[in-house]
Order: structure tokens, then sequence, then C-alpha cells
């Protein structure tokens, strides 16, 4: 099978699951795109992130390709966590039911790459280490450079679509071309220093002086936001710093 049957086999599925979801939450159009395992940054990730950080080989001996997509929330999502004065329970469904939306998208995916001859894994979309707001796999840098975006300020990663949303990957046996992409620097505050709007508005003030960031204070905070959305399967999830415009929707560089 040819790289383009491939991803639009990726691509059909997402859409199905999609569509076949009876869920809440809506999604604006899918990004997709192909990291290369052999880009040098691959290599620098345990140095960068932390030695607990894996490896593609290490979740699939015979990796060779990543493929990473992104699901961003619609409008009414972000406009209503944006608008809350409180985290917005419409933000706080939409992180759950995105991440058991993505589990069946790599799964499905997975499963009919398999039926055609190739391996695929995939990691959960969320998943920490001993308690941490941080996971054995980078989703968020595999889309960077899968040249989907740039990391803000915020620690997200802005894409066309702004970085209201989430990502997932699935990690393939089979050498797929990734393409010319040019890095673009999406984040107004590393571009020119003109914007500070995701610290400005993190309600547990997380952000530090000379943009340090404190996870645990986040981490805090999410914790409270468990306990107030307690019909809820813990979202652990804010996203104030998600929807401050104008990153939440489409890239502003």
């Amino acid at each position: 099978m040819n790289q383009q049957n491939i991803e639009s086999l990726i691509v059909n599925t997402i859409k199905k699951e999609i569509a076949d979801a009876r869920i809440q939450t809506q999604y604006r159009k899918p990004l997709i795109s192909i990291a290369d395992i052999e880009n040098d940054k691959f290599k620098k990730l345990k140095s960068v992130i932390g030695e607990y950080h894996l490896m593609p080989n290490d979740l699939l001996p015979k990796a060779q390709s990543i493929v990473v997509f992104f699901l961003p929330f619609s409008e009414h999502i972000v406009t209503a966590n944006a608008q809350s004065t409180y985290v917005a329970k419409e933000w706080a469904v939409a992180y759950i039911e995105t991440n058991n939306l993505i589990r069946h998208i790599c799964d499905k995916s997975a499963r009919a790459l398999n039926d055609i001859g190739i391996e695929a894994v995939w990691e959960p979309p969320t998943g920490s280490v001993e308690g941490k707001l941080y996971a054995r796999w980078s989703h968020k840098s595999a889309a960077v450079l899968a040249g989907l975006g740039s990391f803000g300020l915020n620690r997200l990663v802005i894409t066309e679509s702004g970085c209201a949303g989430r990502f997932g990957s699935l990690i393939l046996d089979v050498k797929l071309t990734h393409g010319v992409k040019e890095f673009k620097e999406r984040c107004l505050h590393f571009h020119d220093n003109s914007c500070k709007k995701c610290a400005e508005q993190c309600p547990a003030n997380a952000f530090k002086i000379d943009n340090e960031f404190d996870g645990t204070i986040c981490r805090q905070y999410l914790d409270e936001v468990d306990t107030y959305f307690n019909d809820l399967p813990r979202p652990h999830v804010c996203g104030k710093c998600s929807v401050g415009l104008p990153c939440s929707m489409h890239s502003a560089v």
C-alpha cells in the first residue's frame, strides 16, 4: 500500500470515528502530518524532556514513521471556556470525550493497518509519569517534529488551527515521506514578545518570571477542578491557557 492510501486510511478512520461517536463534543477539521524518526531532534528528546521519555523504537522496534493528528475543538467549546469565570463544563467534557475518541481512532487505525501487513502502535492521549503532568510519550513533541506547529508560551502546540484541541499519534513500521516543512514560529510571544495572554489568564498563577512554569501549582489547581466536577470521571483539566485569542483558534503569526 502506498503512502497516499495509508494516509487516506487513517484520515477516513478519524472522520468515521468522529461521525459515529455519540458525544457532545464537536470539532473543526482535523489536521494530520508525518514525522520522520530519523530527524535529529527526535534523538534529543531524552535530553530536552527527560530520560523517562520513550523513543519510537522503544515502542516499536522496527519503527520508521509517525503519523500525528490534531482534533481542534469547535468554536463553541473554546468560547464557553474563555467566557466562563471557572472552567467551563463543555471544556471538561470535551477533554474526557476527546481522549476516549483518540483511543478509538488509534485502535481502529492500528487494527486496519495490521490487517494489511503494517505494524502500528500507539500511546494513550494522556497518562502521567509518577503523578506528574507529563507522559512517557509526548504527542505534542511529535506534532512539532511533524511540522504541525510550534510550542507556545503556554507549553501547548499552536497549529494553523490554534492550540485548543487534542493530539494523537501512531508509530508505523513503514517509511513515509515527511516532506519539507519549514519551521514556523506561531507563538506571538516568541515571535516578537507582543503577547502573554495565556500566562496572564492562568487562574493558578503558574507562569512565573522569565517565562518559567510551575507544574506543581498547575497540578494542584487541576486537582481542585476534579473535585468541582465530581460528576465527571476526573477531567484534570483547566484549559484557560488554551483559549486566549488569537492562538486558540488559529495561528497569529
